[in-house]
């Protein structure tokens, strides 16, 4: 890729992103470890750990408290300071602020799977290959090892995998007398129903604005609508598997069968917690979500495969899923790598991580008998796991994120999510939100197909 450099205001224009080889240049870390051991070396990392110092990570995963303290346990010289971003959206706009400042940025971040290429691209993260990780690939299922492994280095250790599943609400499904759906056109058919008997339960929310759930949805239906090979780049978001989710979709929102509040709202939470949104086609790691922010739906909620077009063979999509990396502002990477590797390697944290409803990207946990047993209080003692790794199982292959998606979704719902507001077709908004990816892209140096 040609290096370059960009400023570029985002949504609002409140944050700023850099693109290229100026943002090492603009880095106010020390590229030292504060230590005598090489600071590209696997050695390094113990030796850091044992002598301690201060670290600084983002995340907004509910486990990361419960996490640090574990951490605490083994290496009590060193002290992590949590901060809590919030949501993936709100933690990649602080963590773009701070880069475009060139100073601010933590030791360790929360990095979604698709925020990973921008990034990697713009410099601003730590190839760790030199601290020895990539003798951890085998502790990892292929797709979230292969997300942090590219361009030539390892970025990360993944988190979580976001596999899609369909997350409903028993109870409401039993008082209304629905089916759970295995066909989209079915989940329809049931959104009728519950709607026409009582017009506040909706079948699911989505107000537009939630790139990554459209992205993943566009997935699931077969839309193959990004793909990049070094700067060449292709955005066709009016394929066959695009289009099939857009006109099921604009039936959802034609005739008023979804809600549109808000994902990760108050108001949300709550009609998750009462059942007047019914279903959730989301990823894996939701479990730990519902049992903290709608604590009052325990025992109301099961989970299923996701319904597919045809009724054929289950297949799925990964939505959402993050690694955690080490920023190049770190002032000392050695120890930031060595916090990482025990976050998203050690069994103690792995634990810890499972206990708050966690969906893994481990190769052990996915396999145990332990993890696949689990039955869930809150969901009504279903062994979720067994569907949820059965999911993991049927992911459709071939899916490529922009090399800008984190700048793509930041502007899906001044594109995308009109279309949901103004109750026009869909596909009008992706061609909108198309043709900006275009222009932004060329912007960039890309050569860009349609």
């Amino acid at each position: 890729m040609t290096k370059r450099t960009l400023i570029r205001g985002i949504a609002t224009g409140a944050a700023a992103l850099l693109i290229g080889a100026g943002l090492a240049a603009c880095s106010t870390g020390d590229t030292g470890n504060g230590n005598n051991a090489d600071p590209g070396s696997a050695d390094a990392i113990e030796k850091a750990l044992q002598e301690g110092g201060e670290l600084t990570y983002w995340t907004w995963t509910p486990s990361a408290e419960a996490q640090v303290k574990a951490f605490r346990k083994a290496y009590p010289k060193v002290k992590v300071t949590v901060v809590n971003t919030g949501s993936a959206n709100d933690n990649n706009l602080k963590l773009q602020n701070a880069i475009a400042a060139g100073s601010g940025a933590p030791d360790v971040v929360q990095v979604e799977y698709q925020s990973l290429p921008q990034f990697i691209l713009s410099e601003s993260l730590l190839d760790l290959s030199a601290y020895g990780f990539g003798d951890l690939k085998d502790l990892y299922t292929p797709g979230p090892w292969g997300a942090v492994a590219q361009q030539g280095g390892i970025w990360g250790l993944p988190q979580d995998s976001g596999p899609m599943a369909l997350f409903y609400n028993k109870r409401v499904f039993d008082e209304f007398d629905l089916d759970v759906p295995t066909t989209w056109d079915e989940y329809i058919e049931a959104g009728r129903k519950l709607h026409a008997a009582d017009p506040d339960y909706y079948i699911t929310n989505d107000a537009g604005v939630d790139a990554g759930f459209g992205t993943s949805m566009i997935w699931q239906a077969g839309g193959r609508p990004f793909s990049a090979d070094g700067e060449k780049v292709t955005v066709n978001l009016a394929d066959e598997g695009t289009l099939k989710w857009a006109t099921t979709w604009d039936t959802l929102v034609d005739e008023g069968l979804m809600s549109q509040i808000p994902g990760w709202t108050d108001e949300w939470f709550q009609g998750l917690a009462n059942g007047k949104i019914a279903t959730l086609p989301i990823g894996a790691w939701m479990p730990g979500v519902l049992e903290s922010g709608a604590a009052d739906g325990a025992g109301d909620w099961r989970v299923a495969p996701m319904p597919t077009y045809d009724g054929g063979a289950a297949v799925t999509a990964e939505n959402g899923g993050s690694s955690e990396a080490v920023t190049k502002q770190s002032k000392n990477p050695a120890l930031a790598a060595g916090f990482l590797k025990w976050l998203n390697s050690s069994e103690e944290s792995i634990d810890v991580f499972l206990a708050s409803g966690g969906f893994p990207a481990t190769v052990a946990e996915l396999d145990s008998d332990e993890f696949l047993n689990y039955e869930s209080d809150y969901f009504g003692g279903q062994k979720i796991n067994e569907v949820l790794v059965s999911a993991a199982k049927s992911v459709s292959t071939g899916w490529q994120y922009l090399p800008w998606q984190s700048y793509a979704n930041s502007i899906y719902g001044d594109t995308v999510g009109k279309a949901y507001l103004n109750k026009t077709p869909i596909a009008d908004g992706l061609k909108a939100w198309q043709d900006q990816n275009v222009s932004y892209g060329k912007e960039q140096g890309f050569t860009i197909s349609e």
